[in-house]
């Protein structure tokens, strides 16, 4: 198996911005254990980083202080970074192509958020054909509420992830991940 570790849209706008997550606890450093264990087993790092394309948008405007990665993130070893526009890392972006051209067949999903960019990135993972790793607590979201109703942080995380094991992912913990690699 010839995984590669994305890690989506660690940015400020998620911790300092207008988008704080805010379940499940600890989903920073857990992405950051999760980076470590790649990089001791030989694994790529991807890192993907949103930019709101759109005139006076509010948030993830290219160089503003949200958009940025955090820097305990962007300083670590990575192989590659990855600009996207929309919640599909796929989307618009040359990232299938370079998974192929470095034979990944499975893509392990970090990040943020739950059911946005990492849920769209993973199923178009699998539609793709890779094999997709779902990181329950590496993954993280916050509470919302729109015209169409209310969802609290917890119970969008675990729809998200109860949705991904019935077909899209096999969906772990971190820690379960990291013994995978035979930590």
């Amino acid at each position: 198996m010839n995984r590669a570790l994305i890690v989506i849209d660690v940015q400020k706008e998620y911790f300092t911005g207008k988008l704080p997550v805010t379940y499940p606890h600890g989903t920073l450093n857990n992405i950051l254990n999760c980076m470590n264990a790649a990089r001791r087993r030989g694994i790529p790092i991807i890192l993907v980083q949103h930019t709101n394309p759109y005139k006076n948008a509010a948030t993830f405007v290219k160089g503003s202080d949200g958009w940025e990665i955090l820097p305990e993130v962007l300083n670590k070893n990575h192989d590659y970074l990855v600009e996207k526009n929309f919640p599909g890392s796929f989307t618009g972006t040359d990232l299938e192509s370079w998974l192929q051209n470095n034979n990944i067949n499975t893509v392990t999903i970090s990040g943020y958020m739950t059911q946005m960019c990492c849920d769209t990135t993973a199923r178009q993972g699998y539609h793709r054909g890779f094999k997709v790793e779902f990181l329950s607590d590496s993954t993280g979201t916050l509470n919302v509420s729109n015209y169409a109703g209310t969802v609290t942080d917890e119970e969008l995380h675990r729809s998200i992830l109860v949705t991904h094991a019935m077909r899209f992912s096999n969906v772990l913990t971190t820690n379960d991940w990291i013994k995978r690699l035979g930590e």
